[in-house]
């Protein structure tokens, strides 16, 4: 693991509109290169939220969160987008997979939006093509089904999907919100066994949340979210 510090919270807050007492008040939280952390909590603990944060998805009212050295708080709202589709991969929990669109077209949408994650993609003398199939057999889905539109596919099926789409390019630091969360436990292992190996060889930092800690075992650091959050402590 490096000692690189790839994401870094300060006293961060936020609230949602109309609320006025913040859902998350986190003094302190740090990730470093490579780690691959289990956050875990009770619903409603502000497990999801946090993500967006992290994702630059939602933006904190204060503090500072740095994310691979760029401050996402002070960055506008197409900015954060930008550096998101560049340098992060994000497996939600309902997949957001689009459902116009087969199951390479939904792979290949970073790409699409992002030069950074394309000539990744390429770097190894694949097209963007092959390395969407690549990564759709290391994730043990067939490739031939790349041209089904994904509702189509089974919910098993659109969850590779999801996170095929996330680690093309490889992105910097994957982000998933309980997507094994419809799984029963046996395809819940195989599917964190082949998602966190394609990690590893991406060298990506993981933040992966679900309230089922059984999944615990294949992670390097384990993070209950209450114990960060001060605002649940104050609730």
């Amino acid at each position: 693991m490096s000692d690189q510090v790839v994401i870094e919270v300060r006293d961060l807050q936020f609230r949602w509109p109309g609320v006025a007492e913040p859902c998350l008040d986190i003094p302190d939280f740090r990730v470093q290169a490579t780690e691959k952390v289990f956050l875990y909590g009770p619903s409603g603990s502000g497990k999801s939220t946090l993500l967006g944060l992290l994702g630059g998805v939602l933006r904190p009212q204060s503090g500072s969160l740095h994310v691979l050295g760029d401050n996402l708080s002070k960055k506008r709202d197409g900015a954060r987008d930008q550096f998101r589709v560049d340098h992060v991969g994000f497996i939600f929990q309902q997949f957001n997979l689009i459902p116009y669109l087969s199951v390479l077209d939904n792979i290949l949408l970073p790409c699409r939006f992002s030069k950074i994650r394309k000539a990744r993609a390429i770097a190894d003398g694949r097209s963007i093509r092959d390395e969407a199939q690549r990564l759709l057999h290391a994730l043990d889905l067939d490739p031939t089904l790349q041209s089904r539109q994904v509702t189509e596919l089974s919910v098993g099926q659109q969850q590779r999907v999801a996170a095929t789409r996330a680690l093309i390019g490889r992105p910097e630091i994957l982000i998933a919100d309980e997507p094994t969360s419809a799984l029963d436990a046996d395809r819940q292992a195989n599917f964190l066994e082949l998602l966190l190996h394609e990690c590893e060889a991406a060298r990506a930092t993981v933040i992966f949340v679900s309230h089922d800690r059984r999944l615990n075992r294949q992670f390097t650091r384990e993070i209950s979210l209450p114990e960060i959050n001060q605002a649940a402590v104050q609730a």
